[in-house]
């Protein structure tokens, strides 16, 4: 445990994100006093949850220890961060103390909002009430799926922003393949409860989607909010919304719900004079360099850049901050720009995926020629990619700092 108090650089948050710039910065520059600050004693390989739900992987695959994971020569300091003080470059932490910094770096993710839908606290992981979001309550999921020979399972979707937009669609694929081969699927009425008014917000991938939404005879239902559910009497209210702005509340019985919550940034980002009107960090899309602080940069779900809350989003930003700050340093002359790129492994059936990669604007970034994995359509290959390399480059490359394909270009 350090008992220094002001760093070259403080770093918010040892998620994805966190963990990587640290080793990103220390590969290019050893010797470098940083501070990782987060309070949780585990770390989660998150895109992981998808498939435990799904039958997969087994929870304790996507869990290790944070301590096992922090880069040599970073310092952990144990405690959650209440308050900035961009001015005097101070962050104070919950016991009391504060650190403070010549450079900051903020990525704590974002705030799942469970409290958002009325009663859904309540219920979780009980009647029938399952999220892959949450690393409890993924093999809840599986479990409702193996049981579920009859009836009506929903699967909602909240507003935009959400870390990993395609996650629950995702969830109602692979929920809809195993009662598809179990034989059990003509007995099930599937249904898609979108906030939004599209499946997909990358068009060019929508086609190959519907296909399966037609191979499962899901129903789509667009602009329906999830804001209420009483999980013992297995029901659940969506305020539906029409073209012209008109509300109404609808009221739907299930059997099995799979609910993606509510997100935004956290409570502590909200507050602070780093956010934007929306609560969000507030950066320059392409340097991620703060908007109004000149030290501070940030990455990963809590930034207000439009791009796709992704793992591979944060992989891909990660070195492009840590240029980026060790060009203001001095260390590196010129600097590198994020083009927005994210990722998002699209699991249509269990053996075959859509593999989406895109960045600002919805462009098209494919990572591997298209006649590997043939762009807009599902392939085997895509399933073994985010099956079984993804999670060893997650593990053993990006929280590592070893920039595989994400190597940034400095200009």
């Amino acid at each position: 445990m350090t008992t220094r108090t002001h760093f070259d650089i403080v770093i918010v948050g040892a998620g994805a994100g966190g963990i990587s710039v640290a080793a990103s910065l220390l590969k290019r520059k050893s010797g470098l006093s940083i501070a990782l600050v987060d309070k949780s004693e585990k770390h989660y390989y998150q895109p992981g949850w998808t498939m435990v739900g799904g039958g997969i992987f087994d929870a304790a695959q996507t869990e290790r220890t944070t301590a096992s994971l922090i880069p040599d020569g970073a310092n952990w300091i144990k405690a959650a961060v209440t308050e900035f003080e961009p001015e005097n470059n101070t962050v104070r932490l919950d016991d009391n103390s504060q650190l403070t910094y010549e450079r900051l770096i903020v990525a704590p993710g974002l705030k799942l909002n469970w409290e958002g839908v009325e009663g859904l606290t309540d219920t979780l992981g009980l009647n029938g009430v399952t999220s892959n979001y949450r690393y409890d309550l993924a093999p809840y999921t599986w479990k409702l799926v193996k049981g579920l020979k009859s009836g009506r399972a929903l699967f909602t979707q909240p507003p935009m922003p959400i870390k990993c937009a395609g996650a629950p669609q995702k969830a109602m694929y692979l929920s809809a393949d195993y009662w598809l081969r179990q034989g059990v699927i003509k007995n099930i009425d599937i249904e898609f409860y979108n906030a939004g008014g599209a499946l997909f917000g990358v068009s060019d991938y929508v086609p190959a989607l519907m296909e399966y939404v037609k191979r499962y005879e899901a129903e789509l239902k667009f602009s329906h909010n999830l804001v209420k559910i009483d999980g013992e009497a297995r029901k659940a209210w969506f305020v539906k919304s029409d073209s012209d702005g008109n509300k109404e509340t609808v009221e739907t019985e299930f059997d099995m719900i799979h609910v993606c919550p509510p997100q935004q940034a956290p409570d502590f980002i909200r507050s602070s004079p780093l956010a934007d009107s929306a609560g969000w960090v507030d950066v320059d899309q392409q340097t991620l360099r703060h908007k109004r602080y000149n030290n501070i940069w940030s990455l990963g779900d809590v930034i207000n850049a439009p791009n796709a809350k992704t793992a591979a989003a944060a992989r891909k930003q990660a070195p492009i901050v840590a240029c980026n700050v060790l060009s203001d340093m001095g260390v590196l002359k010129g600097h590198a720009h994020y083009n927005g790129y994210g990722s998002c492994p699209l699991t249509v059936e269990r053996g075959k995926i859509v593999l989406a990669e895109f960045g600002y604007g919805g462009k098209l970034l494919p990572s591997m020629p298209t006649w590997l994995l043939q762009g807009k359509q599902p392939t085997r290959l895509a399933w073994l990619l985010k099956k079984d390399f993804l999670p060893w480059l997650y593990w053993n490359g990006m929280l590592k700092g070893r920039e595989w394909l994400v190597k940034p270009d400095v200009v």
